[in-house]
């Protein structure tokens, strides 16, 4: 008998406890999928820059058209926890919105990552997917924390929205990855596109698809 090995664990330990009383449809999953996938904004071809940016964006908007919501990541088993296993396109790890879904009087949490895939995929399938080889390790954060300490992948050891990112967000929308010596150098250049970006962003919170 041959062993089986499945690409992705649920951490239990970074995760943080979902509300179990506010979900959407199955049909409204699919609406919300839709608008952001084909809307302008988001470069979702554009994988290897901002997952941080746009899974923050989609969950700002998210929040100001009252969807409940969080964020899914999953994290490669070599940058998590320094042993055997990888993500796809060498990535340590990778973060999207992601939906509670009332399904056959069951929560089933649905990805909008329009980056990896092109439909709704439910967080076990989408984390199984991006994995190379066994094992990642995904989970569900609270919408509002941003990105994770480097130097501390622990369930608290997060960075929540504050000034910064915001600009980050921005910036991850315009296709600038303002952490790296390039991206801090095309800021100087990007100044009005991410005058732009702002503007059509804050218009944005105005257009609820459902």
């Amino acid at each position: 008998m041959s062993l089986v090995l499945v690409p992705s664990l649920f951490d239990y330990v970074l995760a943080d406890a979902t509300e179990p009383d506010r979900q959407v449809t199955k049909a409204n999953a699919e609406k919300l999928f839709s608008f952001f996938n084909n809307h302008p904004l988001f470069q979702w071809k554009q994988n290897h820059n901002g997952c941080e940016a746009k899974a923050d964006a989609v969950c700002v908007l998210l929040q100001e058209w009252n969807i409940p919501h969080y964020k899914a990541w999953v994290f490669s088993g070599g940058y998590l926890k320094k042993h055997i296993g990888g993500l796809k396109q060498h990535w340590n790890y990778h973060v999207a919105a992601v939906l509670p879904v009332e399904e056959n009087e069951q929560v089933v949490f649905y990805i909008i990552d329009p980056a990896t895939v092109d439909s709704l995929q439910n967080i076990q399938d989408w984390a199984a997917a991006i994995t190379e080889y066994p094992h990642s390790y995904h989970f569900i954060k609270l919408p509002h924390w941003y990105i994770f300490h480097k130097k501390k992948k622990g369930a608290l050891s997060w960075h929540g929205r504050n000034r910064q990112n915001r600009k980050w967000m921005i910036q991850g929308l315009a296709g600038v990855n303002g952490l790296s010596a390039t991206g801090r150098a095309a800021l100087c250049f990007n100044k009005m596109r991410l005058k732009n970006i702002e503007r059509a962003f804050s218009e944005l919170k105005k257009e609820k698809p459902m």
